[in-house]
């Protein structure tokens, strides 16, 4: 069998005029090194991409992390600050596929506005800017460092014992980087609290009740994917529930397999 196959959702942007759907390579690298897989850009156009077409045609879906915010009216808080960068397209359609990923058992693994969308999807708020809540850390991106330095380890995060990404690392403590202003607000009803920063803030959670691989961590374990063994150790995992949904796809077992995120 060919090697399973990865959606990875695009940011729709403008360069010179003209209208790009575009992924970081780190992304496009890690699902193919770390996991094992086939990457695939899903662009952001809206519904038309976010359904079963697209889920019929691949085996998993990286949510990717971007420069840009998801849009307040999406979880009922007032307006972005001016200057506020938005996706409007990119949250058309991430969003319901979010929910419907998670309808059809198709692995899923987000990244920092990935893990945002996750919450919001599932009915969650957030904070749209962190650093000015009483006692949270200042959780942006040093923009007078080079991209080595804006990707390396800023702070630890502290692991739930017993959890599913406690499962997958094995230790209760990692460091990780730190690149974003919004932050989890309220938690949505399904997510399950895997990871928090040192301030408490909400950093990695898993979704109870899925039924296959289902994580999403608000850092980016994308950078180092191949050389960090908590970053290896998530997409070695994402890919086996790839694959192992590949198989099923091309006529394996009878049922949809499950790997319990939760």
């Amino acid at each position: 069998m060919s090697r399973p196959i990865v959606g990875i959702t695009a940011c729709r942007i403008e360069i010179d005029g003209r209208v790009h759907h575009a992924a970081l390579e780190r992304y496009v690298g890690a699902v193919s090194a770390a996991a094992g897989a086939l990457p695939l850009l899903v662009p952001a156009v809206g519904r038309t991409v976010a359904g079963d077409d697209l889920l019929d045609a691949v085996d998993g879906l990286l949510f990717t992390g971007s420069p840009s915010n998801v849009l307040p009216r999406h979880y009922d808080t007032p307006p972005s600050r001016p200057g506020t960068r938005h996706d409007p397209h990119r949250d058309e359609t991430t969003l319901p596929l979010v929910r419907r990923c998670l309808e059809r058992g198709v692995p899923l693994l987000a990244v920092c506005r990935g893990f945002q969308e996750v919450n919001v999807a599932l009915g969650g708020t957030l904070y749209q800017h962190v650093q000015e809540l009483p006692g949270m850390l200042d959780h942006r991106v040093d923009p007078s460092l080079d991209l080595a330095g804006q990707y390396a380890p800023r702070h630890a995060v502290r692991v739930a014992r017993g959890g599913f990404l406690h499962q997958l690392v094995g230790r209760e403590a990692i460091e990780v980087n730190s690149l974003h202003s919004q932050g989890i607000a309220r938690l949505a009803g399904r997510l399950v609290v895997e990871a928090r920063a040192p301030d408490g803030l909400v950093e990695a959670v898993s979704i109870a009740g899925a039924a296959s691989f289902a994580l999403a961590v608000q850092w980016h374990p994308e950078w180092n994917a191949l050389k960090d063994p908590a970053s290896r150790a998530m997409f070695e995992a994402f890919g086996a529930a790839v694959r192992e949904r590949a198989e099923w796809r091309h006529g394996g077992p009878a049922e949809t397999p499950l790997l319990r995120s939760a």
